[in-house]
């Protein structure tokens, strides 16, 4: 039996941990593995679960992935990818206080309205439980076949991030934008998130970095380390500043990996300033197996007895 352990057995307890659901083990489809999965995430102490996206793969691109020296994602095109919004949807009947976050969310593929709605109906079913991680996209063959342009897409995500947040304030009058990219007046969109979805932005670019001082709740930055990593802490800090806002009030997530985080190492992310350490999932289709890895994790952590 697993039991809550409320004293952290290392010094940085205010950390947060969450959980990269196993994309390349073929599994985040499969309703039974899944929702165990998550209950177990949830029994273990984490903090929220956290799910990838992809609306398709390509069984050819030109494009190159940025997180791998072969530049070619790991994902075969015939990986189940379910959508993130509906999978966290699922998810919600079958955890209670578990957060529910994308990581990433590739923003361009989707209309910020309806995107907008999805969000707000996901938060307010499931208690106000969701962190909205979005990226801009590596694969523009994808981001093509979505309908958007890959040029301009930091600029259409710019608006998105506007348009969202516009449309779940409370107004009575409705919401009006006009923009380069999306335009609409008097729009009301209900229900309302419980509060305020965080947005986090997740990249490895200067751009990312900056883009989530002057707009995010938070900035994850990905497939980065060493000097490269401090350096876009400090861009996203310094662009918070420039934009009048506390840099202290955006969360940073860093990321590592179950099989071996622990007690020194999170201490060290926790140095950088990490509010919340993600950690991806050796690609184990096994249940047990996974839950096993989970429950070792959380042990080594403190989160349970």
């Amino acid at each position: 039996m697993l039991g809550r352990n409320p004293t952290q057995q290392w010094s940085s307890g205010a950390v947060k941990f969450a959980v990269i659901a196993p994309v390349a083990a073929r599994v985040t489809a499969d309703p039974e593995w899944m929702s165990a999965f998550a209950r177990h995430v949830e029994a273990c102490g984490f903090e929220s679960i956290v799910v990838v996206e992809h609306t398709v793969l390509m069984t050819e691109y030109a494009s190159v992935y940025p997180y791998d020296e072969s530049g070619r994602v790991e994902l075969p095109a015939d990986c189940p990818v379910p959508d993130p919004l509906d999978l966290l949807a699922f998810l919600v009947a079958h955890t209670e206080r578990l957060g529910l976050a994308t990581g990433v969310l590739v923003l361009p593929n989707h209309h910020p309205v309806v995107l907008a709605k999805r969000v707000a109906t996901l938060d307010a079913l499931s208690g106000g439980r969701v962190r909205l991680c979005v990226g801009m996209g590596w694969l523009k063959e994808e981001i093509e076949a979505c309908g958007a342009e890959f040029s301009s897409r930091g600029r259409r995500a710019d608006e998105q991030v506007e348009v969202m947040r516009l449309l779940w304030e409370d107004r009575p009058d409705g919401t009006s934008f006009h923009g380069e990219f999306f335009e609409f007046d008097h729009a009301a969109c209900y229900p309302k998130p419980v509060g305020r979805v965080p947005i986090h932005i997740g990249g490895h670019s200067t751009a990312a970095a900056r883009r989530a001082g002057r707009l995010g709740d938070g900035f994850q930055p990905l497939g980065v380390g060493g000097a490269r990593l401090s350096e876009l802490i400090r861009i996203m800090r310094d662009e918070a500043e420039r934009a009048g806002r506390d840099p202290k009030t955006l969360e940073l997530s860093l990321g590592h990996l179950v099989t071996k985080i622990d007690g020194d190492r999170a201490d060290k992310l926790a140095g950088l300033g990490a509010d919340r350490i993600v950690l991806a999932m050796p690609p184990a289709n096994d249940l047990g197996e996974a839950c096993d890895v989970l429950s070792a994790c959380a042990q080594r952590l403190g989160l349970i007895s």
